[in-house]
């Protein structure tokens, strides 16, 4: 009785009778299952299990400390209200010189004048390449007819010098950026109302660039002639159109839109700035020292200076890159190509 016919071998286990405790156990991994499987990804997909996009972000975090970024700001104000001490603040060093030092005769000069000063500032491993672009002499003369020319021709030059090097053949893999992402405005303490100076530059300065205007040396006010200035310039701002940092119009994501309106409602923040520190309750703290007192400039119930300085590094600081490139950058690259192409199409 033996077959010649080949028998069929099974790689499978002889069944062994199971019990109610494997039962269970196998219920349980299936709906593990279906619940993985139930999850929807982007687009509809459906994930089984853990696939690791979040290691993503691990690898930009390790790109970006090994290549560091640039950061660019701007400074604009009239001469004495502490546009390098509220820099050297912002960043905790020296990055900025005063133009006037104690001791020596103080000089306006004669025409506008811009000064850039680049830094290599490093932080748990972080390096950022900071340039500060100082305006001394910006509204100091009796006449300040197109002051603001020369800050919209050295702003415009940036991207110009950008838009070379994009349009290149051959470019490079990392293009030097020395565009102006921000420019923070200094807005004099008087109480009133803005000069004229102030509403035609921003009116001019918010179409090409981030500005973020801050009241300058807020403790020569009190605090109710504080509040009452505040709302007179978010007047003048709303009765001349003018569009300041954050701009509602690019507001897409309904949680950005909510912090960024509670961030319009306090601007123009209201600064002090110190690079000295002082003994406060047994606590170093950066602050002005006063007969009445020390100003600390870090504590928001003497000024909002912690405000602008998580605007412009650790909340937005990516956000006014991102404005910079995508919306002003982007109009003067259309604007540009239009120009050089008006001849061809004469012709």
């Amino acid at each position: 009785g033996s077959s010649l016919e080949p028998q069929e071998l099974s790689m499978e286990p002889p069944a062994v009778p199971r019990g109610e405790e494997e039962e269970e156990g196998e219920e349980e991994e299936e709906k593990e299952k279906l619940s993985l499987s139930s999850v929807p990804g982007p687009g509809g997909c459906q994930l089984f299990g853990y696939v690791g996009i979040d290691a993503v972000l691990d690898q930009m975090k390790i790109k970006t400390m090994k290549m560091g970024f640039e950061f660019n700001i701007m400074v604009v104000g009239q001469s004495g209200l502490g546009k390098s001490t509220m820099v050297n603040t912002l960043f905790k060093s020296k990055v900025s010189r005063k133009a006037w030092q104690p001791g020596q005769p103080q000089r306006i000069p004669q025409t506008l004048q811009l000064q850039t000063i680049t830094h290599v500032i490093e932080e748990k491993g972080v390096k950022m390449k900071l340039t500060v672009t100082d305006t001394p002499g910006f509204g100091d003369q009796i006449n300040n007819e197109n002051c603001w020319d020369p800050i919209i021709k050295y702003i415009n030059e940036q991207y110009e010098r950008y838009l070379r090097e994009e349009i290149l053949i051959t470019r490079k893999r990392n293009i030097p950026d020395t565009r102006v992402h921000g420019c923070v405005y200094f807005v004099p303490p008087t109480g009133h109302w803005l000069r004229p100076l102030d509403l035609e530059f921003m009116r001019r300065l918010s179409k090409i660039v981030n500005v973020v205007p801050v009241i300058a040396k807020a403790d020569t006010l009190t605090l109710e002639e504080r509040a009452e200035f505040k709302h007179r310039i978010q007047e003048d701002l709303k009765a001349h159109a003018i569009s300041v940092y954050p701009q509602q119009d690019f507001d897409q994501d309904p949680d950005d839109r909510a912090l960024n309106d509670r961030i319009r409602e306090k601007i123009p923040f209201a600064v002090v700035g110190a690079d000295q520190e002082h003994q406060v309750n047994g606590k170093r703290v950066l602050g002005r020292k006063t007969k009445w007192g020390i100003v600390e400039v870090e504590n928001p119930a003497h000024c909002e200076f912690p405000l602008l300085r998580d605007l412009l590094i650790r909340s937005h600081l990516q956000d006014l890159k991102d404005i910079t490139h995508n919306v002003h950058y982007e109009s003067y690259r259309v604007r540009r190509l239009r120009q050089s192409q008006r001849p061809a199409l004469g012709t």
